[in-house]
Order: structure tokens, then sequence, then C-alpha cells
């Protein structure tokens, strides 16, 4: 019998702890949820700013590996930037607003290839993330960016203007409520990129709390990463 999707619901699929080291030797922490059976695709998940309490276990992350591999087929990759805490564990290093991070990111790029050979795989930013996704999240072997509430706090127009040199999709889910920016500041700030399809999201908050809201954000990257059409069922 089938049952309804809830916050704590935690659905089959093979999770394995790991830990990366980056180029200039800070031990990342993090965690792979892969399908039982075959994958179709793969995210690898930035998280929201630590210093205000991102991290890998952010609720939409934690959703999203608990949910999208029995649900989609979806790998999940989430993992703790440098001097970030989770459950799983901390990450080594110190914050740095962004900047070293890029290091962070490569490294993971480098793992969900070189190790994990993923396929088909996504960058998906949240807030913070986000920005890591913008300004270092350009290895060529990537399909695209997924950005959930993007903020643009450190992201310059400049870097922006990179992504007119890439032609990958980058997708935004924009909160009709969002505290940073809103669905028109945002095609205001990412009118300079050609590349970039801004998705309002009705009634949704910056931290998208509650349920429509984590079943509309992990309806839409199936969609993206899998191409199917359907919103995710809201019982399993």
């Amino acid at each position: 019998m089938s049952q309804i999707i809830r916050p704590s619901t935690v659905m089959p699929a093979t999770r394995t702890p790991f830990h990366v080291i980056t180029s200039d030797g800070i031990n990342l922490v993090g965690e792979v949820s892969r399908p039982i059976g075959e994958s179709r695709g793969a995210i690898l998940t930035l998280h929201p700013l630590p210093t205000a309490g991102g991290m890998m276990d952010s609720h939409v992350y934690k959703k999203a590996a608990n949910r999208l591999p029995a649900m989609a087929g979806i790998t999940v990759v989430r993992f703790n930037t440098r001097g970030t805490t989770s459950e799983a564990g901390a990450s080594s290093g110190q914050f740095d607003n962004g900047d070293s991070e890029g290091l962070d990111v490569q490294a993971m790029l480098n793992y969900c290839f070189d190790v994990l050979k993923l396929e088909n795989l996504w960058v998906v930013g949240w807030s913070f993330g986000t920005d890591l996704a913008l300004r270092h999240a350009k290895d060529p072997r990537h399909k695209g960016l997924i950005l959930l509430s993007p903020p643009l706090r450190t992201t310059t127009n400049q870097e922006l203007l990179y992504w007119n040199s890439d032609p990958r999709p980058i997708t935004a889910l924009v909160p009709e409520f969002d505290d940073y920016l809103r669905p028109q500041e945002a095609q205001e700030r990412f009118g300079i990129v050609e590349t970039v399809r801004i998705i309002p999201v009705s009634d949704a908050k910056h931290l998208w709390v509650g349920e429509p809201a984590v079943h509309r954000v992990l309806s839409e990257i199936n969609r993206i990463v899998t191409g199917d059409s359907a919103d995710l069922p809201l019982e399993f």
C-alpha cells in the first residue's frame, strides 16, 4: 500500500559516506545516495550559507537524498564546504565567503567524474551555493546549473557574463517572497545572460519551507535531470 510522503520519509537507496581532499589539503566530508537500480542522472548539491546554518543536511538537500534516488533514479551527492559541520561530520578549513570554496567545488566535480563515474551530472546550488555554482562550476563535464533562491550576493556581473560564452543551460527557481532576490529583480539581474531561464515560484520563500515548496523544487530538478514531464508523486 502506498504512503503519503512526509518530511521524515526516507526511501530506499545506497548511501555511502566519503572524504575528499582538495588541492589545498582541505578534507571535505559528504555522502552519496545512489538508486538501488540504474541511475538516470545525478546532482552535486552546493549548500546555503554556512555562517547562517547552511550545510549538506539543509532540508531540501536532505529530502532530495531521501527521495530522489528511489522516486526518480537520481544520484544525489551532498557535502560540507570548508569549515562547515553537519551530522556527517565537519569539513576542515575555514569559511572564505565563496572564494577558496571554489577549490571545494572543483574537488567535488573531480570526485563525481573520476571516482564515482557519474553521468548526466547537474550542479544544484541553493542560496550561497548558487554563487558557488555561478562563480566556480565551470568544469566542462557537467550538464548545467540549477539555482534555488539565487541572491547574487558575491557573483559579479563579469562572472555572470562568462555564461554567455558557455552554452549549457541555467535554470533559476526564484521564490515569489524571497528575502534577497524576487522574480522581477532576478529577471533584471540575470538579463545579461542569455542562457538563464527564470522560473518564478508562487507563495514560496527563500528557505523553501513546507512540503508544497519542497515538492515543487524536487519535481523541477527531476524534470531538468531526467526529462520527465510530470510532477513527482505525492505518495510512494
